[in-house]
């Protein structure tokens, strides 16, 4: 290890002791935290069964050169990404990115289907997390799926959505770790509709035949998403938050906030600490919203950096599992995954090198000015040098310097696609 880089990390070590602060034991647990990395983000959303266009909300603006095209081509990119990122951590698939020779719909997916996923996992040490893809298909019609009023269409749905629990139950007992399963809907209607019950009450009915067979938790843990509206859904949305929430703690499944998915003046980060006192897991969809879900590349801006300190303030990363979300393809794809990843993990350490229970202290005395004080002041300290030991210790490249892999491997593979 370069001295220099080492003796910043003794000196940013020294100086995070004096506020109690144990570094070593934060990068213990840091290392546990495992982020699930979106596989859409190496393709544009397009999956390896059909070639749909894109639809039901789904848009992806760029063409960035070296897209996969295959799932090994797809597995080589995630692999490359993990290299630049410190931690063992998820890949989550969506149903789309099966890995076939055997022409077959969605729904008519099993778990072989995905052995080539899991076989991969194994060697790599890698969870898989799981969704049903329930859009770009000819049975996403009227802008409906599940919910749709054609039986025959909703039934389609259903099928497929337990199908996908079944192949989420198999990768969480091939690779021993849990897989969450998140459903997402793009169901809603352009202009404003008549009846908004009816749809929403197709959707209840459909989720419980879907939820109907009983999985163990040791293997997937069930998650549904909401969404404000869409492209497409801009007047109404089926599976809103509170129709997703209500149903969720209802059910006893996991919900899942999307961080797009809101009013622009909303924020994930209050919302963590209301949902956690209830009985209810959460799934973290982790993006950045640029005026809406527009799905851009996670940087390390207040909303991620607040989204952090209520997980860690607050012991939640037991009971939140962190995914990224978002699809740029207007720069080079791995590098979009290496950057979100990155800063997700930097914005829990910053989280855990707070004095939290000296700012606490200071907030339950009413001394809001040595809370204001504490706050400002911890902005510079030097968790740049305990990043980058975290790093070097972890055998990835410490600051910018990873972008130089990632261009050889542009250059050696992506370009000659």
């Amino acid at each position: 290890m370069d001295k220099l880089l080492k003796r910043q990390f003794e000196e940013a070590k020294a100086i995070y002791a004096k506020i109690g602060i144990d570094v070593d034991e934060v990068l213990n647990k840091l290392a546990q935290v495992k982020i699930s990395l979106h596989c859409w983000q190496g393709d544009d959303v397009r999956g390896f069964l059909k070639s749909e266009e894109l639809s039901g909300g789904i848009s992806v603006t760029g063409n960035y050169p070296g897209a996969a095209r295959t799932p090994l081509e797809l597995r080589k990119d995630l692999e490359k990404a993990f290299s630049l990122i410190p931690g063992k951590h998820k890949v989550n698939l969506h149903a789309i990115y099966a890995d076939t020779d055997e022409k077959v719909d969605v729904d008519q997916l099993e778990p072989k289907h995905f052995t080539p996923w899991v076989n991969w996992a194994k060697e790599q040490g890698l969870g898989l997390d799981f969704n049903p893809t329930c859009f770009s298909h000819p049975n996403f019609k009227d802008g409906f799926s599940i919910s749709h009023p054609d039986s025959s269409i909703r039934d389609f749905w259903i099928t497929h959505c337990k199908a996908a629990r079944k192949i989420a139950a198999y990768f969480g007992k091939e690779l021993n770790q849990t897989c969450i399963t998140n459903f997402w809907f793009p169901d809603g209607f352009k202009d404003i509709p008549v009846d908004r019950m009816a749809p929403r009450k197709r959707m209840k009915e459909a989720l419980d035949e879907v939820f109907s067979e009983e999985i163990s938790y040791q293997y997937n843990v069930d998650a549904v998403e909401s969404k404000l509206f869409g492209i497409g859904s801009e007047s109404y949305v089926v599976g809103s938050h509170e129709f997703c929430l209500s149903y969720a703690l209802q059910n006893k499944k996991a919900i899942c906030l999307d961080v797009g998915h809101f009013h622009p003046t909303e924020t994930i980060s209050n919302k963590l600490s209301a949902i956690a006192l209830f009985d209810t897991e959460i799934l973290l969809h982790v993006s950045r919203p640029v005026r809406w879900d527009s799905d851009h590349v996670v940087i390390m801006d207040d909303e991620l950096q607040e989204i952090a300190k209520e997980l860690v303030r607050n012991n939640l990363l037991d009971k939140v599992h962190i995914g990224l979300d978002y699809f740029d393809a207007s720069i080079n794809r791995i590098a979009a995954w290496v950057i979100g990843s990155r800063n997700m993990l930097k914005a829990l350490l910053r989280a855990m090198l707070e004095p939290i229970e000296m700012l606490k202290e200071a907030e339950n005395k009413a001394d809001f000015t040595t809370r204001l004080v504490l706050l400002e002041e911890m902005k510079s300290y030097p968790f740049g040098a305990v990043w980058d030991y975290y790093c070097a210790t972890a055998n990835v490249p410490i600051r910018e310097s990873w972008l130089a892999d990632v261009k050889k491997y542009e250059k050696d593979v992506l370009l000659k696609r």
